[in-house]
């Protein structure tokens, strides 16, 4: 079982502002929407708030001590549990990956036992309040698939990889 980290990063290391997005960037929503369709997708309680919402065709896990029961999400009360609920639903699913999708002490939890980092790099430096965890590029191969023009549906330019332990 493969984890993987989707998250969308300015040049400055920011991925988030006031609880939610610093961006609006429509590609790298249909790149996370292609990333993570079909996946068991795990994220804390502040994430799943901004979203406001379980996104369809995938198994949405919640980290949260508080969140009451819903029927359109599993919730978890450790991330422990959240990745153990999220392999369960991979092997139901047919895929080999748990799609990390947020916030910062998630990934922070999660970046040393990822093999995959599914990540878009906004062209931007811009004001935030959340940041993703430094890690060494060194220990990942890079593949570059795709970008994006700023425009009116795009707030910057952005650049989509997969990054793979080595």
């Amino acid at each position: 079982m493969k984890i993987a980290l989707v998250v969308a990063v300015a040049q400055n290391g920011v991925i988030g502002r006031d609880g939610g997005l610093a961006w609006k960037i429509s590609d790298d929503l249909k790149w996370f929407k292609k990333v993570t369709t079909g996946k068991p997708i795990i994220m804390g309680r502040r994430t799943f708030e901004s979203i406001g919402k379980a996104l369809p065709k995938r198994v949405n896990i919640v980290v949260s001590r508080n969140l009451e029961h819903r029927e359109d999400i599993v919730i978890a009360r450790t991330l422990d549990e959240a990745i153990s609920l999220g392999a369960q639903a991979a092997s139901h699913l047919d895929t080999d990956e748990i799609c990390i999708i947020g916030g910062a002490d998630i990934y922070a939890q999660t970046l040393e036992h990822a093999g995959r980092i599914y990540l878009t790099e906004v062209g931007a430096e811009v004001d935030g309040d959340v940041y993703f965890p430094p890690f060494d590029p060194g220990d990942w191969s890079r593949t570059r698939v795709g970008d994006a023009e700023k425009s009116e549906k795009n707030e910057y330019s952005c650049e989509f990889f997969i990054l793979d332990r080595r």
